[in-house]
């Protein structure tokens, strides 16, 4: 990660660590503003979230960057975005693999 003037991050996102949280998800903490974090979400073909992503105090926003998922029966591709308050459950599934782009705020 590098700083540039005014504070201002960057950072390449492949070239953060990966960390294989679940089999088939693999995750990138990306930097973040104040009370938020950043997440790059790497999900394999035929993988379902291992469980119900549940957190309490926290809204999360997901940007579908590729690939599609299946979330409470919707299917959702690239350029698709949600939003979930504070305690919503996040479960997606993938036949084709996906890359999401996750946000963290406190709700």
């Amino acid at each position: 990660m590098s700083k540039a003037r005014n504070d201002i991050q960057s950072v390449q996102v492949d070239a953060v660590k990966p960390v294989e949280v679940a089999p088939g998800v693999i995750r990138r903490h990306l930097p973040g503003a104040g009370p938020s974090d950043g997440w790059l979400y790497d999900l394999v073909p035929g993988i379902e979230w291992p469980e119900s992503d549940l957190h309490p105090g926290l809204a999360r926003t997901y940007y579908i960057l590729f690939g599609e998922i299946t979330f409470n029966d919707r299917h959702l591709g690239p350029g698709a975005y949600l939003v979930l308050t504070p305690g919503d459950p996040f479960r997606p599934r993938t036949t084709t693999g996906a890359r999401l782009l996750g946000i963290t705020l406190p709700g």
